[in-house]
């Protein structure tokens, strides 16, 4: 989405442009930021006041964005991430300068290593306070520039309307990510003449869309005598809108997808050429498929270590095609075959283009024969398929089954956001996600505490659809106020803690690597009170005990639209995460359950 197009059609902006600049409208620099975030399209914004950034708070009591009060800058910035994630448009938060800035750096980061587009606007002192350790001040350019994807300090009130121009411009073009602008507060107080920019001009930015056809050609060539082809789909393929196209290939040369993490929901899950998740905990299907296939066919995605284990490893018979719109990652982990830069939608639409055959026959006819490496599939994926055991008592409640009956008793098109540890994998791993867009989640930088707020955003930006946020005990405690936030602003998001009373992902790891040796992880199974913190946040609360009690208390949330709901779910302290690829290891040394431990304890090392 071009960002500024976008804002000029939204609001008729041309007649409303002539109309200024031919009364010359005098405006503060407070009000032209206002204005400007108006005619980029902004509908909604999350943010918290304070004294630098208080004269923009003023003018926001008179435009039509609407904006939501956090109880923490943290919470801004992920509730823009989720509102983004879901939407597709970019997320705009506002804080104040100082601590507010630097609270605010987490989810900038998170954005940056995820690619989701931001547009953070933070106060600063005044420009001549600035170095001089004044009240509030940081060097909030200096300290996010290696965490966005572009940052301004607005040193003039005329510069307003063309940074934030520009810098929506760059949010959403190109490789998506966040940008910031820090606006002084002598400067939102200085006059100027309100404009509207007709277009970006930046020389040295040109995001590359298109592909190069020579490259195209030799990929698909490589497609063709493929024996044992992998589609390793990324979650560039969602950023480009690519999962019409993405179904389309796969389904025309008839090959198997794995889909990454961040690219949960590409692909349906239920789809018969679906191997789901790769990675330390990814299904082995998807995990050996890579491992052994004669070709990856990288389309949005970028070698995440958590994905390829030890690289030297890592599917070493395949060659490689990597379709990415950052020419960066070409041969960053590892050296493709061939590199084709440009949009990732573009690419799939080029690629279908070449190897759809000119006289309607079925393209695979053209293609090597692959019968004898999709039943070597369809025998792991019988062999081994994911696993856990509910004991018909209900005690210990298993995660994997509180995941399974969320999946089972929502919407089909349920948002789900999660945390980061365990649950996260277990929510990746057993909800069926077949439609884009409806996973949202910390992958990069992975991010505790993402969850709550998130799921916040994701519910403004998608009113329409159940949003459930899966989260850890030990996520939950990090951003659980923003319920506040929530119940004020009659956001009824639903939260699943699956609270084992401890750090679970590194009790997993110290009971394999360090000996059982478990060093601060425990959180208390009695403190706090979950159902009491819920109720005291204006949510509702309730806590189930045994797998009788599972579905009753989904159902139950699922009435309640008026408000909040946290359920605490109180699951099997023990139960780890599998499958699993010790740190450091090559995926060849999956280990599928706990029977594995001591081979993986001796195989791995502590994680990183």
């Amino acid at each position: 989405m071009d960002s500024v197009i976008y804002g000029l059609s939204h609001f008729g902006a041309q007649s409303f442009q002539d109309s200024c600049r031919r009364n010359f409208m005098e405006l503060t620099g407070a009000q032209a930021l206002m204005r400007s975030l108006e005619m980029s399209g902004v509908e909604v914004m999350f943010g918290l006041p304070g004294g630098a950034i208080l004269p923009v708070y003023d003018p926001v009591l008179d435009s039509p964005i609407r904006h939501v009060l956090v109880r923490h800058e943290q919470g801004a910035g992920h509730m823009a991430q989720g509102y983004a994630h879901v939407t597709g448009k970019p997320g705009v938060a506002m804080v104040t300068s100082g601590p507010a800035a630097t609270n605010i750096v987490t989810p900038l980061c998170d954005a940056f290593m995820d690619s989701i587009p931001l547009v953070v606007v933070t106060g600063q002192v005044a420009m001549s306070a600035i170095g001089s350790d004044a009240f509030q001040e940081c060097d909030t350019t200096g300290i996010t520039m290696a965490v966005t994807k572009h940052n301004y300090l607005v040193t003039e009130a005329a510069d307003i309307p063309r940074i934030v121009a520009e810098a929506f411009h760059i949010a959403t073009t190109g490789r998506p990510g966040p940008v910031l602008i820090d606006l002084p507060k002598d400067v939102s107080n200085e006059m100027m003449s309100w404009y509207w920019p007709d277009s970006v001009d930046l020389p040295g930015y040109r995001p590359r869309s298109e592909v190069d056809p020579a490259a195209i050609a030799e990929a698909a060539a490589l497609i063709r005598t493929a024996q044992r082809p992998v589609i390793y789909a990324g979650g560039g393929l969602l950023k480009a809108r690519a999962a019409e196209a993405l179904r389309e290939l796969a389904e025309m040369c008839d090959i198997h997808v794995v889909t990454t993490l961040m690219a949960r929901g590409v692909f349906p899950d239920r789809h018969r050429l679906c191997l789901g998740m790769p990675g330390m905990h990814g299904n082995y299907s998807a995990v050996t498929a890579m491992q052994q296939a004669d070709l990856l066919i990288n389309l949005g995605a970028r070698f995440d270590d958590r994905v390829t284990g030890n690289p030297a490893h890592f599917a070493p018979g395949a060659k490689v095609i990597h379709v990415d719109i950052d020419p960066a990652e070409h041969g960053k982990v590892r050296v493709p075959e061939v590199a084709i830069a440009g949009d990732a939608r573009v690419a799939v639409e080029a690629l279908i283009a070449a190897l759809r055959p000119a006289d309607g026959t079925d393209a695979t006819d053209a293609m090597a024969d692959r019968s004898a490496w999709k039943s070597t599939i369809s025998g792991w994926q019988e062999q081994f398929p994911l696993s856990y055991d509910q004991p018909s008592s209900g005690h210990p409640l298993k995660p994997q089954y509180v995941v399974e009956q969320l999946r089972d008793n929502t919407p089909d098109d349920t948002i789900v956001v999660s945390g980061v540890g365990q649950h996260q994998m277990w929510a990746s791993q057993f909800w069926k996600f077949d439609h884009p867009y409806t996973w949202v989640n910390s992958g990069g930088l992975g991010t505790m505490g993402f969850a709550v707020p998130a799921a916040i955003g994701a519910k403004v930006g998608r009113p329409d659809r159940t949003v459930w946020a899966i989260d850890g005990d030990g996520c939950f405690q990090m951003t659980a106020q923003e319920l506040i936030s929530a119940s004020a602003e009659n956001i009824p998001v639903k939260v699943a803690i699956l609270n084992n009373a401890y750090l679970g992902m590194v009790r997993q790891w110290q009971e394999l690597f360090y000996s059982e040796r478990y060093s601060q992880v425990y959180l208390s199974a009695d403190h706090p009170n979950y159902v009491g913190w819920a109720e005291a946040m204006g949510c509702a609360g309730i806590r189930v005990e045994s797998a009788s009690e599972v579905v009753p208390a989904i159902t139950k949330a699922n009435s309640i639209n008026d408000r909040p709901v946290v359920i605490d779910f109180r699951v099997d302290t023990e139960e780890k995460v599998y499958p699993m690829v010790p740190a450091g290891g090559s995926n060849d040394d999956i280990i599928l359950g706990p029977e594995g431990d001591a081979e993986a304890a001796l195989k791995g090392s502590a994680p990183s």
